[in-house]
Order: structure tokens, then sequence, then C-alpha cells
């Protein structure tokens, strides 16, 4: 299920707990849990309703700006097919991004570097993770294109491998392309890989800045800004000024500081 940036940061301040889509079969079902870009969303209900009984509150609540806005929004595309409504609510922060931060003891790297040697050992095309973690340590923040051509793989595949590490936290992902966590540092450490950053943080302290388009994101990273505390050290002109970032980036990253307790500097 398909949701705007300004749509889950409403769902996340719980300013709107319902979407409505146009769908020819359900296509999600309550208690799923998605990950996206400001956590986890919870779908709390599905339910299939005639348009006409669609009122003012549904709109209210579905972040519309009008009744009339939402039933225009619905019949813009495949307006042949019923319509659902969605219950939603934000259920917490990804667990996925605790997982990454936090460095595992010694059991915990052992039973990873088992799951790598599983990987590598299934893999038809030969052993992949080391060498993938390795490239994004020493390439953070790259297209995965470039990323899979150095490796001599396609696109898709590779990013098929990179998700796999994702889901244990040993990498993550940005705007362009990806990072290692600590969690994936300590693994490499570990083995004693030869790592481009060896026994430099993976990153800087503070929280990660929101997903804001490779612009903005290209903007901020080429100024030394990689969390939300060194933004905040700046005015909202100071940070709008700088080329790439526009309207809606500065409109989630003010949302985003707001949600961690900052502000633009006055």
């Amino acid at each position: 299920m398909q949701m705007r940036p300004a749509e889950l940061a409403a769902i996340r301040a719980g300013d709107v707990d319902v979407a409505f889509r146009r769908w020819d079969r359900p296509r999600v079902k309550a208690g799923t849990r998605m990950r996206t870009a400001v956590g986890l969303v919870e779908v709390t209900a599905v339910e299939r309703v005639p348009v006409r009984s669609l009122t003012a509150a549904d709109a209210r609540r579905a972040g519309a700006v009008s009744l009339a806005a939402l039933r225009q929004a619905l019949d813009r595309v495949h307006a042949e097919r019923p319509v659902y409504r969605i219950g939603l609510r934000y259920a917490g922060a990804d667990p996925r991004q605790a997982l990454r931060e936090a460095v595992p003891d010694a059991e915990e790297i052992a039973a990873l570097v088992a799951w790598l040697d599983r990987l590598d050992r299934a893999a038809p095309a030969g052993p992949w993770t080391r060498a993938t973690l390795l490239l994004i340590d020493e390439l953070p923040a790259t297209r995965a294109p470039d990323l899979a051509r150095r490796m001599g793989r396609e696109t898709l595949p590779f990013k098929q491998n990179v998700r796999k590490l994702k889901e244990r936290g040993l990498t993550e992902s940005l705007d362009i392309g990806y990072r290692l966590s600590a969690r994936g540092a300590a693994v490499l450490d570990h083995e004693g890989h030869p790592r481009a950053v060896r026994g430099l943080p993976v990153r800087a302290p503070g929280t990660p800045l929101p997903r804001l388009g490779a612009g903005a994101t290209r903007a901020l990273t080429a100024r030394g800004l990689v969390s939300l505390e060194q933004v905040a050290e700046l005015s909202a002109a100071e940070v709008g000024a700088l080329h790439g970032v526009g309207p809606y980036a500065l409109g989630h990253l003010r949302a985003a500081l707001d949600a961690a307790g900052l502000a633009f500097r006055a």
C-alpha cells in the first residue's frame, strides 16, 4: 500500500487514521504492519464502502481538504473499481533501526557470521555477503546500479541481496544508496576485513535525517549535516537556501525536528 510522505507524517502525528483506495480486491488486511519512512504503520481495519456513503468526517480523517476533494481523488484513476476504507495507526519505530544501531555481542556475531556463511553457500553465483558489505562501507550513498556494476551484478539481484542484509540490521537504506550500520561494521571488524573506515564511527551520533529525496540529501550531506541535531543548529532560512532543499524537504525536516523535540534555530 503506497502512501505519500505527507500522509505518513500525518499518520505518525495522529492527524490521519484512515485512507481510501480504489482496489479490485483488498490488498492489505487488518493487523498488517507496514514498514514505512516514518516507522511502522498498522492496518486496523479494511472495509468496502460505497462512495455515496463517504462523509465530511471521513475526508477529515483521511487528511483531505474536503469531501469533494476526497471524491475527486478517488474518481481520478480506476473509477470502475470499488472503494475500500483502510483504518491506520502509527505503531512505533521500525525495529530494524534499533537493531542496526546495537553493537552485537560475541554470541550474536557468531550467529550472524553463520547466517552470512549460509547465504554464501546457497548463492548460485558464489559468495557475495562480505564483498557487498565491504563495498557499501567503501562507497556509502552510492547508487545501487553503480554498486551492482562494481560487483558485476545486475541491479535487481544486487538490491535483493542488500535487502537481506538490511533485514538483519547490517545495512540501512539512504535516499541514495546505502551505508553500513554499526552492527555490520562489528561483523566485518570481528572477521578482520580491511574496512575503509575501520576504527571510525559508522556515522555521526544523533538522530538520522529523514528521507528527503536525493537532491536535498546531497545538499545537506555536502555541508556535513547528517543528523537532525546538526540541522537544528541552522535556521530554516539557512537550510532552505541550500541548493536542492525545496519546500517539501524543508517541511519534512520541520516535522522530523518536531518529532525529535528539536527545532530550527530562531
